[in-house]
């Protein structure tokens, strides 16, 4: 299942099956994200820039933004600097572009943010899909 959420300038795109529930969502923009609303995403809560902003710390790629216009003045660039922020009992997050080599061969390339697993337990290694919760992973 994926959702859509939109408004003259921005759709929003969530794939609640890539969630990890790093809750940087509604924590960060309680405005526009409200898991406990229906619908969650009120693109009326903040303006698109900031809403973009927000969108782009997720962790996952669940949430993902989109101009509907070219013309559209929302800068959405990716920064060229990287971090890298260790999360409390959860997952690596790399934030910046990155290129991706996996041991097949095969190159990923991730904009803005990255979660990369730290428990062990991903179905989807490297990147974190959320499993350290369910085997209570600590570090």
């Amino acid at each position: 299942m994926i959702k859509h959420y939109k408004n003259e300038a921005i759709t929003i795109t969530w794939k609640p099956d890539k969630c990890i529930h790093s809750t940087r969502c509604f924590k960060g923009l309680k405005e526009v994200f409200n898991p406990a609303a229906s619908p969650w995403i009120n693109l009326e809560g903040a303006d698109n820039e900031r809403i973009m902003e927000q969108v782009a710390q997720c962790p996952s790629g669940a949430l993902s933004a989109e101009l509907n216009k070219k013309e559209a003045s929302i800068d959405n660039e990716t920064e060229t600097s990287t971090t890298i922020e260790v999360m409390k009992n959860g997952p690596l997050m790399v934030y910046g572009k990155l290129n991706v080599k996996h041991s097949d061969g095969k190159e990923t390339v991730k904009n803005k943010v990255t979660a990369f697993c730290r428990c062990g337990a991903s179905g989807n290694k490297p990147f974190c899909d959320g499993s350290h919760i369910r085997v209570g992973f600590e570090d």
